[in-house]
């Protein structure tokens, strides 16, 4: 639950960083042990009934709106006012054209769960692969990669882990950062992101016989979907694959995704995932007197964890 100040934060809000001090890049000597991260049980969650049309997609997600986030409300007023069909909704999400054989590219639990029932629910064919070498702090990116994998496990869906080495792909990732250390969010240092992780990922797709990519990058709220689409899309030409594209930001999935989310009580971030996002998250912060990001534990910077 997070305060309405930071619930009502653009995500593309504008933070000067052109005097900031830049993030020091990982060391070789990373952490190895996950004894001390806490990793979210998922005990049931008591929730409230929202309006539905059908019972295999019902929408059974918290309804209590002092508790939603700036978006999720967006979605449930205007999911509850206009009364769509579920199943007209779950229409708009049309199977791949090439192959139900779908390798899917994931950032984090939060961000998968809509993404994976809507392949399950169509009977598609899904592995999750993690390749996130943009993610720091090291405590941070263990967190999200752990969540990640026993989301999936818990749906029986193969995880494929291509984060290897001492540094995890870090240092390529800030070598090639460098000259965009100030850009603002969803400026050229999120498209070279996005690039890095999806030719990797198209890359693993070609040699081991996975005819779609898609990535869970397109569901964020933070993200602008055609920059991120447009890097999926440059990545499956080059290898001769087909990039899948769908409604993930409709307020049914929306909803879905919170519902998920909020179900599995998964680790809520506080910032997109790189150091520069950390450090101009928490010089918006620090402007509007609101605590700064906090990585790990049972409370955030602000409001519950979960």
């Amino acid at each position: 639950v997070l305060s309405s100040d930071l619930r009502d934060m653009s995500p593309s809000s504008d933070v000067s960083t052109s005097n900031a001090p830049l993030p020091t890049p990982p060391s070789s000597s990373v952490v190895s042990n996950l004894s001390n991260l806490h990793i979210s049980e998922t005990p049931p969650l008591a929730t409230t009934t929202s309006r539905t049309n059908s019972s295999s997609l019902a929408l059974t997600y918290p309804t209590d709106e002092s508790s939603m986030p700036s978006h999720v409300l967006a979605a449930h007023t205007s999911y509850t006012s206009s009364s769509p069909s579920c199943d007209a909704e779950a229409s708009l999400v049309c199977p791949p054209k090439t192959s139900n054989t779908v390798l899917l590219h994931s950032c984090c639990a939060p961000c998968s769960g809509a993404m994976i029932h809507e392949m399950l629910r169509l009977n598609l064919t899904v592995s999750v692969v993690f390749y996130n070498p943009n993610i720091h702090p090291y405590k941070e990116y263990l967190i999200r990669k752990v969540e990640n994998k026993k989301f999936c496990e818990h749906l029986n869906v193969p995880f494929i882990d291509l984060d290897t080495g001492k540094d995890y792909g870090s240092s390529l990732w800030f070598s090639l950062a460098k000259g965009m250390e100030g850009d603002p969010e969803r400026g050229r240092r999120c498209t070279m992101c996005f690039d890095m992780r999806m030719f990797k990922v198209a890359s693993y797709a070609k040699e081991h016989g996975f005819p779609v990519i898609s990535t869970t990058n397109a569901t964020s709220r933070w993200k602008d979907t055609k920059q991120v689409d447009g890097s999926g899309i440059r990545a499956a030409e080059a290898y001769g694959l087909e990039y899948w594209e769908g409604p993930w930001k409709s307020d049914r999935l929306t909803l879905l995704k919170y519902q998920i989310s909020a179900e599995r009580r998964f680790y809520k971030q506080e910032y997109c995932g790189c150091s520069y996002s950390l450090r101009d998250s928490n010089l918006w912060r620090e402007k509007e007197g609101i605590p700064k990001v906090k990585i790990g534990g049972e409370e955030a910077g602000l409001g519950e964890r979960y």
